[in-house]
C-alpha cells in the first residue's frame, strides 16, 4: 500500500488492541504482487468469540443480489446491529484497529462504519472490478468459513493490470480460511474478483467492508476504440432465398412482424435459416478448426471471437447474409427501421403529407412552408453494422462499464444463436436489457437454437451478457455438444 509502511513489513507498527485481535498474537503476511495487501491468520483471539460471531451472522436476514457484475446472497448494513458479538468485531474494527490501521498508512481514517454480511454458495460470484468509489481507501475480508480447498472455488482472485491500468489475468488466488482477514489498498490497481463456487454443499460467509479516507488518484480512464462499423456488402436477393426460412420471405408475414416488432421493440424468430443451412453451420464450427481468440480486459468482457480468416466457407457465407444488402432491406421490412434507402421513413411519410398540405394550401391561398422540409435538405446517413462471431463456455461474461451510458446509442441488436440444444435457464449466459442507472432487467433473451433475436436500443437501454455457471459443465461433452454455446452477435445503425 502507499503510505508509509505496507511495502514493508517490519514498518508495520503494533499497538495494543482489545482482545478481540492483538497485534502480538497474529500471524500477519504481506505481499506486494500484484498490489499491496495484507493477511491476518487467526485475527479474532478466543475460538467462542469467533463461533458466537458466525452463528449471530448466519441468523441474519439474508437478501439475494444479482446483477451483470455479482450474485450472492447479502445481510442488510451491520453498524447498527445489537448482537453482542457483532456489536464488539464492530467497535474493534472501526475504533482501534481503524486507528492502527491509519498510522500504517499514514493517513487518517474517518469514523465511517461501512460493513455487511455475503453468503457465497453454489455457483455465486462477484467478477473482475476494483472496489474503487469515492472514500474508499481500503478493503477488508474476513473469512468464516468451514476447510475450504482452491477446488471449491470462492477465491480471492488479484489481477495484473497493462500499461493502460486495465486487468489483464489471475496471478494470483487467495483460499479462504477460517478466523482470516484480508485488507488491499484500494486503487486504480487494485482489480479482484470472488471466483466461482464450486462446491455444493459449502457456504463462502465473510464480513467485509471498507475503512474510508482520502482516494489514491486515479490516471485518466482508458478509453477503448470503438469496433468499426461497415455498410452492407453488395449482395441481392438470392442469398436470402438459399438461406431463410421461406416464411420470412412472405411480404405479408413481413407485415406481420413489423407491426409486433413496433408494439415491443423486440421479436425472436423461431427457426429462422433454412434447417439444412443451420446444421451445415453449427457443424463447421463445432468440427473445424476455428482460430478463437479471448476477449477482454476481464472488467468488461470475458468470451472467444473467431477470426474471419479462419471460418470455414459455410460459415463465411451465413456472414456475409447479415452483412449483405438484401438483408439490410429485410431487417428494415421487419422492424420500420431505416436500413435500406428503399425502406420507407419518418420523413418521407412527413414529406408526403406536407405534400397533401401544401396542395390543400395552393386550393386556400397559404404558404407552403413547413419545417419538415428543411429537415430533408439533409443527406440520409449510410447504414452500417457491426458483428462478431462468439463462443461462449463456463466462465464468460460481459459487463456494464461506466462510460457505455455516455456512448449508448440507437441501434438494432441482432442475435443468432447456434449449437446450444441443450442450454438451460439457470446456466446463464442470456443476454441481459436494463434501463440506465437501473438494476431492473427490461428484457432477457436466452440462447435458443437457430432462434433469431432483433431488439431496438434507445440511449437510455444498456445491455450485458450473464455469467455462465458451473451448472453448464453438466452438458455432455462430445462432438454434439462441446459445453459452449456459439452465436453471431450484430448490430445495426440506421
Amino acid at each position: 500500500m502507499r503510505g508509509n509502511c505496507f511495502y514493508c513489513e517490519h514498518c508495520i507498527v503494533e499497538h495494543d488492541m482489545t482482545h478481540i485481535w492483538h497485534p502480538k498474537r497474529s500471524h500477519k503476511k504481506l505481499d506486494c504482487h500484484p498490489f499491496p495487501h495484507l493477511l491476518i491468520r487467526n485475527f479474532i483471539q478466543g475460538d467462542s468469540f469467533t463461533e458466537n460471531l458466525q452463528r449471530e451472522l448466519l441468523d441474519l436476514n439474508f437478501h439475494e443480489k444479482s446483477n451483470d457484475l455479482y450474485k450472492f446472497n447479502q445481510s442488510d448494513d451491520l453498524k447498527k446491529r445489537k448482537e453482542p458479538h457483532i456489536t464488539g468485531l464492530r467497535a474493534a474494527l472501526f475504533g482501534l484497529f481503524r486507528s492502527w490501521l491509519g498510522e500504517v498508512l499514514g493517513v487518517e481514517l474517518e469514523p465511517i462504519v461501512d460493513v455487511s454480511c455475503a453468503k457465497y454458495q453454489y455457483t455465486d460470484v462477484l467478477l473482475c472490478h476494483d472496489d474503487e468509489l469515492e472514500g474508499r481507501r481500503v478493503a477488508f475480508i474476513l473469512y468464516l468459513v468451514p476447510p475450504w480447498e482452491s477446488s471449491d472455488g470462492g477465491t480471492l482472485d488479484l489481477f495484473s493490470t497493462d500499461d493502460h491500468f486495465q486487468p489483464h489475468s489471475v496471478v494470483k488466488s487467495l483460499v479462504p480460511s477460517w478466523n482470516t482477514l484480508i485488507l488491499f489498498e484500494v486503487s486504480p490497481i487494485s482489480f479482484h474478483q470472488v471466483a466461482e463456487v464450486l462446491s455444493e454443499d459449502k457456504c463462502r460467509l465473510s464480513l467485509s467492508g471498507w475503512f474510508h479516507g482520502p482516494s489514491l488518484e486515479r490516471p485518466p480512464r482508458h478509453i477503448e476504440p470503438p469496433l468499426p462499423r461497415s455498410p452492407h456488402l453488395p449482395r441481392d436477393e438470392t442469398l436470402l432465398l438459399e438461406w431463410l426460412n421461406p416464411l420470412y420471405l412472405d411480404v405479408d408475414y413481413q407485415s406481420q412482424v413489423q407491426q409486433e416488432f413496433e408494439d415491443s421493440s423486440e421479436i425472436q424468430l423461431k427457426n429462422f435459416l433454412k434447417e439444412e443451412k443451420f446444421k451445415e453451420v453449427s457443424e463447421a464450427l463445432r468440427l473445424t478448426d476455428v482460430q478463437w481468440t479471448k476477449q477482454g480486459p476481464p472488467n468488461r468482457r470475458c468470451y472467444e471471437v473467431a477470426s474471419l480468416e479462419s471460418f470455414p466457407q459455410c460459415v463465411s457465407a451465413c456472414w456475409e447474409l447479415l452483412c449483405s444488402e438484401a438483408f439490410f432491406l429485410l431487417l428494415s421490412n421487419f422492424t420500420g427501421l431505416r436500413l435500406h434507402y428503399l425502406s420507407p421513413s419518418d420523413e418521407d411519410e412527413e414529406e408526403e403529407k406536407d405534400q397533401e398540405d401544401e396542395e390543400e394550401g395552393e386550393a386556400t391561398g397559404s404558404s407552403g412552408d413547413t419545417p419538415s422540409a428543411n429537415k430533408n435538405n439533409k443527406g440520409p446517413s449510410t447504414p452500417v453494422c457491426v458483428g462478431e462471431l462468439r463462443r461462449w463456455a463456463h466462465g464468460d461474461y460481459t459487463l456494464l462499464h461506466d462510460g457505455d451510458a455516455s456512448k449508448a446509442e440507437y441501434a438494432l441488436d441482432l442475435l443468432l444463436p447456434l449449437s446450444c440444444p441443450d442450454w438451460q435457464t439457470e446456466f446463464g449466459g442470456f443476454t441481459s436489457y436494463i434501463a440506465n442507472e437501473e438494476d431492473e432487467e427490461l428484457l432477457m433473451v436466452y440462447p435458443e437454437e437457430n432462434s433469431l433475436a432483433l431488439v431496438y436500443r434507445d440511449k437510455e437501454t444498456l445491455k450485458f451478457v450473464k455469467h455462465i455457471n458451473h451448472r453448464s459443465s453438466t452438458l455432455p461433452i462430445g462432438d454434439s455438444c462441446r459445453r459452449a454455446v456459439y452465436d453471431f452477435s450484430f448490430v445495426y445503425y440506421e
